[in-house]
């Protein structure tokens, strides 16, 4: 019983880590394509947008140096987020309605470090350190034919 409530504890002080120290975001996963311009406008950040055959990468780095790439498959839909830089994105909007899913698998963790949740509709990946984070979040459902989890960094 102990072990279980120390694991909620040290979710429950991720998920309010995450948002004190967080970049606010507006898109989420599984979300439209159309709310790739509120992150834009909520970063403050430059963007590019890279099309490649089977999705279209939207990347926004904002003035602090953290990189959030959004990916949208063909149909409009945010299928994958990715981080990287000195900053974690804010979790909650990044993953939108699969976060509670995400800050409960994290509680059932028995290991510290990098966290790697693998459920049937959803994948994270987080590691780092102060000033240097990284990871990705997608949805293996709706990630396109012929895309490789691999292309989503």
């Amino acid at each position: 019983m102990l072990i279980s409530n120390r694991n909620t504890s040290l979710a429950m002080v991720l998920a309010v880590a995450t948002a004190a120290f967080a970049i606010p975001a507006a898109a989420s996963l599984g979300g439209d394509e159309s709310t790739v311009a509120a992150d834009h406008a909520a970063l403050a950040g430059q963007i590019k947008v890279a099309r490649v055959q089977r999705y279209v990468m939207h990347e926004i780095t904002a003035p602090s140096g953290t990189v959030v790439r959004e990916f949208v498959s063909p149909a409009g839909k945010v299928f994958a987020v990715a981080w990287s830089g000195p900053s974690m994105p804010d979790l909650r909007q990044v993953l939108g309605p699969y976060f509670d899913t995400y800050v409960a698998a994290v509680a059932q963790r028995k290991a510290r470090g990098p966290v790697h949740v693998v459920l049937p509709g959803l994948v994270v990946q987080s590691s780092g350190h102060m000033r240097a984070f990284s990871g990705k979040a997608y949805l293996p459902d709706a990630v396109p034919a012929g895309v490789a989890s691999e292309e989503i960094k």
